[in-house]
């Protein structure tokens, strides 16, 4: 409850029912877009994996996932998922996709750890996509080129909610801004790394951070990610290290930067090993994704996940993400949230 903002005076400027009906336009009209731009084939998706198998995304090794036993398979044990980020890759390679075409997917996960808040929920809904791509596209160049097509489609999209409802006048800028997290840390001296986000993204309106996983100069990292997807720790020229990043936009409704999207160029064998060892966990090596990684039989891709029911969220100027879904809260947020006229779904 200490995160939660209430905007004073906040408005819906779509009532529950136009909101219910435009955020399944925004979905159709948002995942066309995505999937032409980017040559992405929709498939289906897991909601569970076993576990031991090294599948699930651990996110910051410190999440627990939800899990369950089977009983008509000897009690195996399974995990929800907490994204998709290493499945994807196994999708692409048994597809047998060449460079320059993919997959998504509607990721539904649940994150039984996460501390709720206005963009915060248990429930997790995203795009999950992934791209194979040639060797030669190891390259930030090759990364900035993805994530300028992935911001087409948000540009697009806002456009479209726009024409729909003109009360929803776009706010994004033409262009998005690229920026290393170890620049941002030397630009924002004393800042946390949350306080150098909204510096940012208020000043140019959409972001895209690179470099999320490895150590800033003062030791701590800008963000959390695991060392077993995206590649974080490749050195990029000029002393940066990282090919991934967070795209974030300026939230006007509640004056601070939101994350719409997580995405990066994923380890080859050599990074893997570097960001295991990196972080301490060696041992993941013995695990089914990591020994099929290592031995060279995973394609090389870009992937990420763009959160559904945030875009939602942003292009409806709404202040909660449970006005675009349905979720568990704690009874006082929701009672705080119905007296400040915040609709939860």
């Amino acid at each position: 409850m200490s995160n939660l903002s209430l905007p004073k005076g906040y408005k819906p400027l779509l009532g529950v029912k136009e909101t219910e009906q435009a955020i399944i336009r925004i979905k159709d009209f948002f995942q066309l877009a995505l999937s032409t731009e980017l040559n992405l084939t929709r498939v289906t998706a897991p909601l569970f994996v076993p576990r031991g198998k090294g599948i699930n995304d651990d996110l910051n090794g410190v999440e627990r996932p939800v899990n369950f036993p089977v009983k008509d398979m000897n009690e195996t044990v399974l995990e929800i998922v907490h994204s998709l980020a290493k499945w994807k890759r196994l999708k692409v390679t048994d597809l047998a996709l060449k460079p320059g075409f993919g997959i998504y997917t509607d990721m539904n996960a649940i994150r039984a750890d996460e501390e709720l808040d206005n963009i915060h929920s248990l429930y997790v809904d995203q795009w999950d996509w992934e791209l194979a791509m040639g060797e030669g596209d190891r390259t930030i160049d090759f990364l900035k080129d993805v994530v300028r097509k992935v911001y087409r489609c948000l540009k697009r999209t806002e456009f479209f909610i726009y024409d729909n409802h003109p009360a929803i006048e776009p706010s994004l800028p033409g262009e998005i801004t690229f920026i290393h997290a170890e620049e941002l840390y030397r630009r924002y001296p004393g800042m946390t790394a949350k306080e150098r986000e909204n510096a940012v993204t208020r000043e140019h309106g959409a972001v895209f951070i690179i470099g999320i996983g490895h150590a800033l100069p003062d030791g701590n990292l800008h963000d959390g990610r695991a060392p077993d997807y995206d590649d974080w720790i490749t050195e990029t020229g000029n002393g940066f290290r990282g090919l991934n990043g967070d795209l974030l936009v300026w939230n006007g409704v509640l004056g601070q930067a939101l994350e719409l999207s997580s995405m990066g160029i994923r380890v080859s064998p050599d990074s893997l090993r570097e960001q295991l060892s990196y972080r301490g966990c060696p041992e993941r090596s013995e695990l089914y994704f990591h020994k099929r990684l290592l031995s060279g039989g995973l394609a090389q891709t870009v992937g990420g996940g763009i959160g559904q029911s945030r875009l939602c969220m942003f292009f409806l100027r709404k202040a909660h993400i449970g006005e675009t879904q349905v979720s568990v809260w704690p009874d006082a947020m929701r009672a705080s949230c119905d007296k400040a006229g915040v609709p939860l779904l």
